[in-house]
């Protein structure tokens, strides 16, 4: 008799376990102190380099920030990191998935590889692919390549491949520097690894990927307006020096690596 109510007590613990599980489906997620959600953090914590080494699969997914809204205040503030990432970015994946809900043959497809074939993609969602695809594929770039503990100069292999092809590192700031001032505009400015193989500074205009005209991305700054307005209104060239200080130069040269 004492094992069958001992048996019963579980079941019925384990039925209300189950019962409060399903009431809190509901329920938002916990904020951090600094308004991230908890489920986010722990995720960014375990997971910091997520989409090194894969292409991006589709339907897309919002991939966490690998690090908190205001971790990166030596360039960009909290609020900025929110939009951007919350909104912004959360639009493309909502856009380009909704895009390809029509075309069952191209879910699955990675969006890199949608990119690449962009002229071959049926004309009613090329814009769209284009436009939203880029964007999901350059901004998780963009957040693998900022860190907390990011800035000063690059070791490594990139460090001498920067070195062979602008003279130094100062030269090759000041030249990332202004073709990011230069690009007219929304854009992005970045450093690739072009069709010959060697090290290029760029720039694409809205959310195109330099991987559309054949090249790698191996690092880029995003100086679209709602990257850097609510703290540098329309000082860009403060926005684009400060950035430095918030480079993953490991990051930056695990992609390097992965271009060669």
């Amino acid at each position: 008799m004492k094992f069958l109510k001992r048996q019963l007590k579980y079941v019925l613990s384990g039925m209300a376990a189950l019962l409060l599980l399903v009431a809190c489906q509901g329920v938002p997620q916990a904020q951090t102190p600094a308004g991230q959600p908890q489920a986010q953090q722990a995720q960014a914590e375990t997971s910091p380099v997520a989409y090194v080494d894969r292409e991006l699969a589709t339907p897309a997914e919002l991939p966490p920030l690998p690090y908190d809204y205001g971790a990166l205040e030596a360039a960009i503030d909290a609020e900025t990191m929110r939009l951007h990432h919350d909104r912004h970015h959360a639009a493309y994946v909502n856009n380009l998935n909704e895009a390809l809900q029509d075309y069952p043959d191209l879910q699955g497809r990675s969006v890199e590889s949608l990119l690449r074939d962009l002229d071959n993609l049926p004309d009613d969602i090329q814009t769209t692919v284009r436009n939203n695809g880029g964007g999901h594929l350059n901004h998780t770039i963009f957040w693998q390549i900022m860190s907390p503990d990011g800035g000063g100069e690059p070791t490594g292999e990139i460090a001498q491949a920067i070195e062979q092809t602008f003279g130094d590192f100062s030269s090759f700031q000041e030249q990332f520097n202004e073709a990011g001032g230069d690009q007219f505009g929304s854009g992005w400015v970045w450093l690739v690894r072009n069709g010959q193989g060697s090290l290029e500074i760029t720039s694409t205009a809205n959310q195109d990927s330099p991987i559309m005209d054949g090249q790698y991305p191996i690092m880029g700054n995003d100086v679209w307006e709602h990257a850097y307005y609510l703290r540098y209104q329309n000082q860009r060239a403060q926005y684009l020096e400060n950035w430095w200080n918030v480079v993953n130069w490991p990051e930056v040269e695990r992609r390097f690596q992965a271009a060669s």
